[in-house]
């Protein structure tokens, strides 16, 4: 209130200071130009000005109202195209997250072609069409993506390869990939999706190839990575197991894959398991009975002990000699008592093979151990407790296989 009283004092004292400043003096003002001459007082020229500044600031709100109004109204209007490619935005996110292929194609396209960075747009849209079938949409969405924003090629071609791969075409998803690789050679996205799709074409030597890449730039956890090059060495004996040597299937191959691997490697029981397997299926029985011996005596593994029980050495008596060995420190191993069983087997000692599977039947019941039980049980007459073997195997051999069903009888 005292504000009130404080601006209705000034006013009143500027109005009397302005009344006697007029009363004194009425100023004189001459404007002369060619023909036209203005001549008025001070004050009376000064209040036609301030009325002609009044009159325009009043127009140019008018009009801006004006423009304003016809904003709202014009569908053309800037403001009404923003919110039209506003809305196309979030329909197209949505149809996109919802699976609406068709409609998120359409409005990320919209969106994609009105906005400044259309990168995420078009990229959302090539996927839309990709996931209809629209293949050659889908490409000609990426290059219009490359047109507006070049400097995201790299962004574009991972995309790109994805999609490629999705659509099942990872002949050109790789080609896609290895470009990239040799223009960005540092990208840990690039080196990913290669990795990948190596993996998923079965090519583990060029998986290898890439390790030190990976290991370098850091593109997996170390666990990850670990598991990753075991898989791979792994896979890659496998096939060199299946390479052909001068029209036979490949042992050299097998032994020259085995020896690219450090020391290191060479001691890993996933590794040994892999290299022991393949030298046994190509009938190599005696060099595998040596492998999984040699690695068994450094470094005890469950795995390696069930293997050892499934090759034939040159002498099965000091084989079993050896696997009784290691059940001294390994009593209650299921899969090496297995292994003694089947030695025993091999050896003909038909009581200690019995007691040997018992006990591992015992410690684990597993299908193998019940079949290789049954099968000793009908030779020694036991026919009753073979037939329920043979069965407790088959249910565990995989209970998924129970819960399926079974096919419809044909009908004639």
């Amino acid at each position: 209130m005292k504000r009130l009283y404080v601006i209705v004092f000034l006013v009143i004292a500027a109005t009397a200071a302005l009344g006697l400043a007029i009363a004194e003096h009425s100023g004189y003002v001459l404007v002369a130009y060619k023909s036209f001459r203005y001549e008025s007082s001070l004050w009376a020229t000064l209040a036609v000005v301030a009325v002609l500044w009044l009159l325009f600031w009043g127009i140019k709100a008018l009009v801006e109202l004006i423009m304003t109004s016809t904003g709202v109204v014009n569908p053309w209007s800037r403001r009404n195209r923003s919110r039209r490619v506003q809305v196309a935005i979030e329909h197209g996110q949505l149809d996109l997250a919802e699976g609406r292929w068709a409609s998120a194609q359409r409005h990320l396209t919209r969106a994609a072609e009105a906005e400044r960075q259309p990168l995420l747009f078009y990229l959302g849209a090539a996927r839309a069409a990709n996931e209809q079938g629209h293949y050659e949409e889908c490409d000609r969405l990426l290059e219009r993506a490359l047109e507006r924003q070049p400097q995201a090629e790299l962004a574009i071609a991972l995309s790109h390869a994805q999609l490629q791969t999705d659509r099942g075409d990872t002949d050109g998803a790789l080609v896609t990939l290895q470009a990239m690789h040799e223009r960005h050679p540092r990208s840990a996205q690039t080196l990913r999706q290669l990795q990948r799709l190596y993996q998923q074409r079965g090519e583990w030597s060029a998986v290898i190839r890439l390790l030190p890449e990976l290991r370098k730039d850091k593109v997996l956890p170390p666990a990850e990575l670990a598991e990753l090059e075991r898989r791979a060495w792994g896979e890659n004996l496998s096939l060199a197991a299946q390479r052909e040597d001068d029209g036979t299937v490949g042992l050299q191959s097998l032994k020259r894959a085995w020896e690219q691997l450090t020391a290191a490697q060479r001691q890993e029981p996933p590794l040994v398991l892999a290299y022991a397997e393949q030298l046994r299926q190509l009938g190599a029985q005696v060099e595998a009975q040596e492998v999984l011996r040699t690695a068994l005596k450094r470094k005890y593994d469950s795995h390696l002990a069930r293997l050892y029980g499934l090759v034939r050495g040159s002498d099965p008596v000091r084989q079993l000699q050896t696997a009784e060995g290691w059940l001294k420190e390994h009593p209650a191993d299921p899969s090496l008592l297995l292994t003694l069983g089947r030695l025993c087997l091999q050896a003909s000692l038909w009581g200690k093979a019995r007691d040997y599977l018992e006990s591992s039947l015992q410690l684990q019941r597993n299908p193998e151990t019940c079949a290789e039980l049954a099968r000793l049980l009908a030779q020694l007459g036991d026919t009753e407790r073979s037939n329920q073997l043979f069965q407790e195997g088959l249910g565990l051999l995989d209970e998924r296989l129970l819960a399926a069903p079974l096919p419809v009888s044909a009908r004639i």
